[in-house]
């Protein structure tokens, strides 16, 4: 017969294992249904104070629903042939048999084919329904299968419609290829640093409890527009969830096989293992946690969304680790680590390579962090040559897409702007004086007002509720450089017609607005990050200095990734440029996680100083924690690699900031620069708390602190 006690240790596990079988069964597949309240309208996610939004809102009173547009170009079958009114008035007449038909805006005209200056290419405009979602390549096909009956030339579709499939396909099957990239690359990680058969399952199928939950409650979210989730947030929380309960997981694991040898049974080990990992494994969460959620300071509707959803994943990370994971190893017990043998920390620490850089640290701490330090401040220096004024719709996609080339296209035979105008809107009463500096500002090929037909300059200028419409074609691309300065001009002329009370929009003024928002949001939420990672660690450590010179040297580390990233995306994938978010979501994520392997180093480093004073607790715990948190580094870096398989420039240059700066703050910058650097300070580098007044002995001094305080 078990004793109460006894039946009550092993009813708890069962108990909480019972549960996540039913979280796991219960919400598991809502992993693969986030797409169903997903949205990838880049309109939904513009800054929400900015001039182009008020126009977007502004532009609804001129039209009764909103249009996709879908740029349709015909070019002749051979370079350079001409095209004559015979195929102009083929193309007119296939646009305007689309009037009507399934997906094209109801009463909504298509435009006449317009000829190009050199008479090579031939252009019209079909407004389709926003709303689409699935049905938007069908109706594209069916665009591109009416156009197709011009004879003589060839067809390409360009234009928001075109780019928004393109958006759409490239997010295709994002749940299962990137979920399946991320599980196998951890898993064979797993697998080799263990050498164990049953434990990496066990902590990939809490990583994948783990984000089934997460997913689940972003999704009653979602679908009660409570968050807003696009194909980059989906994606992100994937890698996110699995990267964080898999580093979680490899800290609790690497406790409990280290007590399993000295203490009396399982259920003791793990209690010793909880609460010896219990608040370095919350204070990491947190840091992470808050870190997304002061991307709520954000203006980019797309930043504020990544918070919450990304602040749930983490928490719902940390819950299965601390939950799941203990009761399945009680269960388990050393036939989890099966066929390895566990060994306790003692036996752990007299060889191998970590062994050898705690010697290295130790015999030469100055030299150490004097070279590492001096390598990444030449990284660094790189940093300022890397852009983030957005990129042009070429360098969107990795690989090529049709809206791509037919936007290349589209540009080579007609200015830039063809078909995504610069919008003004304007007092009507002052529409002569705007259009006349509309049309003086350099950069702008034409513009015109909007008639009552509904197209520019076909008839009387339509007025509603006192305000008119221009359309403004610029003379350069709408995502290049040149055209977002014309529109800073365009902008600084309108608003200096008196009384027009004019504010200027469209795509380009959008790309504008956003990278001056990603640029103030920075400003903002880059500080705060920083000061709630400071506060979590004075409170972890009991110490002021230490924080401070983990959260210099984590900086130190973003910047130098930022540094190298400049030097890859330039001259090695050939990128000209970032995304005016990837460095903020870089510095969040690099940030935020950078510090979990320092807190787990230096909550395991006070634990050893208590006993044994610093000396030997930096080299202890530098050797205690070495082959554990550098798997956990590079388990992370292997993860968020995985969205490289989705082809686009923004994920994949996310990739490459967290991958590298990942393994950089585990290998260098966690490994040598801040044991080196305790190490020269030594005790006052605990300053002002009880180990900063250690006796020069190299003994801790009489302290009540418990020797698992801090962690």
């Amino acid at each position: 017969m078990f004793s109460g006690a006894r039946l009550a240790r092993w009813l708890v596990p069962v108990v909480l294992l019972i549960a996540w079988l039913g979280i796991g069964g219960t919400l598991g597949p809502y992993a693969g249904k986030l797409g169903d309240v997903a949205t990838n309208d880049q309109a939904a996610f513009l800054p929400q104070n900015a001039e182009s939004t008020q126009v977007l809102d502004a532009q609804r009173q001129f039209r009764q629903e909103e249009t996709l547009p879908a740029i349709v170009v015909w070019t002749g079958e051979k370079e350079g042939q001409q095209l004559g009114d015979r195929q102009r008035t083929a193309a007119t007449d296939a646009l305007a048999a689309l009037q009507g038909t399934d997906g094209v805006i109801t009463g909504s005209s298509p435009s006449p084919a317009l000829a190009s200056d050199d008479g090579e290419a031939l252009q019209g405009v079909v407004q389709l329904r926003p709303d689409l979602g699935e049905k938007l390549p069908e109706v594209l096909t069916r665009v591109a299968d009416a156009a197709a009956k011009v004879p003589g030339t060839k067809t390409q579709i360009a234009g928001p419609a075109a780019s928004q499939a393109d958006l759409s396909d490239a997010f295709a099957g994002i749940d299962g290829l990137l979920l399946a990239a991320a599980l196998v690359t951890v898993l064979l990680i797993l697998l080799l640093v263990y050498r164990s058969l049953l434990l990496p399952l066990v902590i990939i199928l809490g990583a994948v409890f783990a984000l089934g939950l997460a997913c689940a409650i972003v999704y009653v979210l979602a679908d009660h527009d409570v968050v807003r989730v696009d194909g980059q947030v989906q994606g992100i929380l994937s890698i996110l969830v699995i990267g964080a309960a898999t580093d979680y997981a490899l800290l609790l694991t690497a406790r409990f096989r280290e007590e399993l040898p000295v203490s009396s049974d399982r259920t003791q080990a793990m209690r010793s293992a909880l609460r010896r990992s219990f608040g370095p494994i919350v204070a990491s969460g947190a840091t992470v946690a808050l870190g997304l959620l002061a991307l709520l300071l954000s203006d980019l509707t797309n930043n504020r969304a990544l918070g919450p959803v990304g602040a749930i994943g983490i928490a719902c990370a940390v819950l299965s680790t601390l939950t799941f994971l203990p009761a399945v190893l009680v269960l388990l017990g050393r036939a989890a680590y099966w066929p390895a043998k566990p060994k306790s920390a003692r036996e752990s620490a007299g060889h191998g390579v970590w062994t050898r850089i705690a010697g290295l640290v130790d015999r030469a701490p100055r030299k150490v962090w004097a070279v590492t330090l001096g390598a990444l401040l030449v990284c660094a220096g790189f940093a300022p040559m890397l852009t983030s004024k957005g990129v042009p719709l070429d360098e969107v996609f990795v690989n090529d897409t049709p809206s791509v080339a037919a936007q290349q296209t589209l540009s080579r035979h007609f200015p830039g702007g063809s078909g995504n105008p610069a919008v003004v809107i304007a007092d009507a009463d002052h529409l002569q004086p705007v259009l006349a500096a509309v049309k003086g500002t350099e950069g702008v090929s034409s513009a015109a007002a909007v008639s009552t037909s509904g197209r520019p300059g076909a008839g009387e200028p339509l007025v509603v509720d006192g305000r008119v419409r221009i359309d403004a074609t610029l003379r350069d691309a709408a995502d290049s450089e040149d055209a977002k300065d014309t529109v800073g001009r365009l902008r600084g002329a309108v608003h200096a017609v008196p009384g027009a009370d004019a504010l200027v929009g469209g795509s380009t003024a959008q790309q504008y607005d956003t990278q001056r928002t990603a640029q103030d949001d920075r400003m903002v939420i880059v500080p705060v990050v920083l000061a709630i990672i400071l506060v979590i660690l004075v409170g972890l450590l009991r110490s002021l200095t230490m924080p401070l010179l983990l959260v210099a040297t984590v900086a130190l580390n973003f910047v130098a990734t930022l540094g190298v990233s400049a030097l890859v995306f330039e001259h090695v994938l050939g990128f000209g440029g970032t995304d005016p978010s990837v460095p903020l979501y870089g510095f969040v994520f690099l940030v935020a996680l950078g510090v979990d392997y320092n807190i787990f180093l230096m909550s395991r480093v006070r634990e050893e100083s208590l006993r044994h004073g610093t000396r030997e607790g930096v080299l202890r715990g530098l050797t205690a924690t070495g082959g554990v948190i550098s798997s956990a580094g590079v388990v992370l870096a292997a993860t968020f690699a995985a969205l490289a398989v989705i082809p686009l420039s923004f994920l994949v240059q996310i990739a490459f900031i967290v991958t590298f700066g990942v393994l950089l703050d585990t290998l260098v910058v966690r490994s040598l620069l801040v044991p080196a650097l305790v190490r020269d300070i030594g005790p006052r580098a605990w300053w002002p708390g009880a180990l900063s007044r250690e006796r020069t002995t190299g003994h801790a001094p009489a302290d009540k602190t418990p020797a698992h305080a801090g962690r």
